[in-house]
């Protein structure tokens, strides 16, 4: 049982990020400290009869890295810090005037400083040179207000806070999107943004069918109201609203920019936004327009994202021989079990905003996924993107997310379902009515205590914490990395890292054993490979995946863009491709890196 941090990185990691100082003084010894200070204030919140009991499950749970809760959750719980223990949230509607574009970075700066990443919508903010009749201003158009968010990160950086973490979305047919999509070629702009842009069914049938594609903006009560006019939903409003057209440009060229600025800088990233509304459990009482950094928890307003992996690489019963096999039984018991430590976070975290919390507790979304997926399949002796691999897959986290639906199911019977729940159109949305009947009929019986219960997260830092397994379902990116983390200090340090599988592999048959063909790394994987493991596993997703495709700097670009449509065309909630580029370099380095990881989902991007 690896309970000792033995990879260096693995170490300052845990120093860094994840253990519990008070005054400079530090209070877990170890990392089985961590584990038992995280497992007591999260059984703190049961029935005082049996806290103990809970206790010592959710120990041994976290022993051995087998789950892993969200950065906040191992950082903060059971700490005096007042900090939240939810990794992200995203922020209210931004309302366009100066006094409410002052009030939500007022509200994002007082999240970020309790170590919360956040998302943002800025398709509220009226286009650049819109003039605002009541004032007689000029409009700066949302990108100028995105350079004083990007700042105000900055500064709380500064301060010594965690590392921030910021989502922008904006929707496709703002007049500004354009700027928006360009925003980042400036290589000294934007840094602390992740940037996605909301794409609609309306603008992919549009570039389907080379039709021409309105720009526009609601209009306001003391806007000019000449010119043509068309009513359209819009972020943030609960009707249609009456917007002015802008001007009309060709959907296919408006695509074609998009792709460039990803293919030339590897952003913005794409969500799928119909999609993802289509297929939110919530659909009859919410309205999402923006995610949290890494885009797998899409949120409402002052929603929060409540995260956590179980690690597969330690289900996995003998490695790299003809009898290797996955505990699946294991697998369920321990799924069981992280539903019910996700749900008591709930009960033991502060909030930065009140609005958060109430939001949050309405719904109770909670985020179960895995990591190790790569990492697993290799010790399984399964090619990544192999039909067998596939099967493998799904197998997982179908059994993922029944065991999450029926243990939420059987929680709010013991504890009460979740305040926004209405049964019977819950039961009619695009997920849930999915469900195996036994489970529908649990819900029925019973209620449910979780709006939303799957995700599958980048885990980027906490799978280095565990022993470098495989982040997420991505597949390995090399067999040894030199991998770049923050020290205490503030500065960099650059730790040469082997991919667990691998290391294991060489541990169990020596240094020049020739590796079996199940060993691939990213590169030598082709692109519809990583979109066919993503869709398998998207059917069992209720929020979203985290997913960067890593494409070789010599993909063409037609080819390029081609996997963006395929990603839709799949039925996915939204995609990310990462081509190395002149701008943000690449995501790992196999030798010294020129230059800090910079990629969409790099660990200095992550809300771990």
């Amino acid at each position: 049982m690896a309970n000792e941090l033995t990879e260096p990185i693995s170490r300052q990691i845990w120093e860094q990020k994840y253990r519990y100082r008070e005054r400079g003084e530090s209070r877990d010894a170890t990392i089985e400290a961590t584990w038992r200070r995280v497992a007591h204030a999260l059984a703190a919140v049961e029935n005082p009869d049996c806290a103990d009991e809970w206790a010592a499950r959710f120990y041994a749970l976290l022993q051995d890295f087998k789950f892993i809760p969200g950065g906040r959750i191992m950082a903060g719980a059971g700490t005096c810090h007042r900090v939240t223990l939810f990794n992200c949230f995203v922020m209210g509607r931004i309302e366009d005037s100066i006094a409410g574009i002052f009030e939500a970075l007022k509200d994002s700066a007082l999240t970020m400083q309790q170590s919360g990443g956040i998302g943002l919508d800025f398709s509220t903010l009226r286009p650049r040179g819109t003039v605002a009749q009541q004032v007689g201003a000029v409009a700066s158009g949302p990108l100028s207000f995105m350079h004083i968010w990007d700042s105000m990160c900055s500064t709380i950086l500064s301060t010594g806070a965690r590392r921030g973490a910021m989502m922008a979305t904006l929707s496709c047919d703002h007049p500004d999107i354009e700027a928006f999509i360009d925003a980042k070629r400036d290589p000294h702009v934007l840094r602390h943004f992740n940037l996605s842009v909301l794409v609609s069914d309306a603008f992919m049938s549009a570039v389907e069918q080379d039709e021409a594609w309105l720009l526009l903006f609601p209009l306001g009560p003391d806007d000019d109201a000449s010119g043509e006019k068309i009513e359209r939903h819009w972020a943030g409003c609960e009707v249609p609203q009456l917007c002015r057209v802008f001007r009309r440009m060709r959907a296919r060229e408006l695509w074609e920019r998009l792709m460039r600025a990803a293919y030339d800088c590897a952003e913005p990233g794409v969500i799928f936004i119909d999609r993802v509304n289509q297929y939110n459990n919530l659909w009859y009482c919410e309205h999402i327009s923006a995610t949290n950094p890494c885009g797998e928890i899409p949120l409402p307003a002052y929603g929060a994202c409540n995260l956590g992996s179980l690690n597969l690489t330690r289900f996995v019963r003998q490695p790299f021989t003809s009898g290797a096999t996955l505990d699946m039984d294991g697998l369920g018991d321990a799924a069981a079990l992280a539903t019910r430590m996700l749900d008591n976070v709930y009960e033991s975290s502060l909030f930065p905003l009140p609005q958060q919390a109430v939001a949050a507790r309405a719904t109770r979304r909670i985020g179960l996924g895995f990591t190790g997926l790569a990492d697993a399949l290799i010790m399984l002796g399964l090619r990544y993107g192999s039909p067998e691999s596939l099967r493998c897959a799904d197998e997982i986290m179908t059994c993922i997310c029944h065991v999450a639906y029926r243990t939420s199911a059987r929680l709010a019977q013991e504890k009460g379902a979740f305040p926004l729940l209405v049964l019977e159109k819950y039961m009619r949305g695009a997920f849930a009515s999915k469900l195996p009947a036994d489970i529908q009929q649990e819900i029925r019986s019973h209620g449910i205590r979780n709006s939303h219960l799957t995700a599958i997260a980048p885990a980027g830092t906490i799978s280095l914490l565990a022993g470098n397994v495989s982040s997420g379902l991505e597949p390995v990116y090399d067999w040894r990395c030199r991998r770049t983390v923050r020290a205490l200090d503030g500065g960099l340090v650059a730790y040469e890292t082997q991919d667990y599988a691998h290391a294991l592999f060489r541990a169990l048959h020596g240094e020049n054993t020739p590796l079996p063909p199940v060993f691939v790394t990213a590169a030598e994987l082709p692109p519809s490979d990583h979109l066919a493991m993503q869709s398998v596993l998207q059917s069992h997703v209720d929020n979203a995946i985290s997913k960067t495709i890593n494409v070789s700097q010599a993909m063409d670009f037609p080819a390029f863009g081609d996997l963006y449509l395929h990603a839709y065309r799949l039925g996915l909630k939204g995609c990310t491709v990462f081509r190395p580029n002149l701008i943000t370099g690449q995501v790992l380095a196999a030798t010294a890196p020129s230059r800090p990881e910079r990629g969409c989902c790099a660990l200095e991007r992550e809300a771990d």
